[in-house]
């Protein structure tokens, strides 16, 4: 459940979902889903990152689309908020695609971003 009431944290696109899901069916161990979260580094600042979970931690954030949950970390939650989670495959890559109105600045190469918090 979001602290924002009936307004996720995130939003995930078709394509993301589908990608999550396929994640969670082909890992080794039972998952919950995955969690969403930022660490420092990059040139930019921050990097957005993924990770499997199996055990959700009652603190995080939960975005669940068509059986399919995402859990953002708490730290993570004002930098994310209102951010679209796409996944897209080119000829070059297959990635997820973030889109979030609190980014201000990225890295030439897009692996890092400078965002601020989301104003109230």
């Amino acid at each position: 459940m979001s602290l924002f009431g009936d307004m996720p944290v995130v939003k995930l696109t078709p394509a993301a979902v589908e990608r999550v899901r396929s994640i969670i069916a082909h890992s080794a161990t039972p998952l919950a889903g995955l969690r969403l979260g930022l660490e420092k580094g990059g040139c930019a600042g921050m990097t957005y990152r993924f990770e499997m979970v199996e055990t959700p931690d009652p603190k995080d954030d939960v975005v669940e689309i068509d059986d399919v949950r995402v859990f953002v970390e708490p730290s993570a939650t004002l930098y994310l908020l209102g951010t679209t989670v796409d996944f897209k495959t080119d000829k070059m890559a297959s990635t997820f695609v973030f889109e979030n109105p609190n980014q201000i600045s990225a890295c030439g190469c897009g692996e890092s971003v400078s965002i601020e918090p989301a104003k109230a």
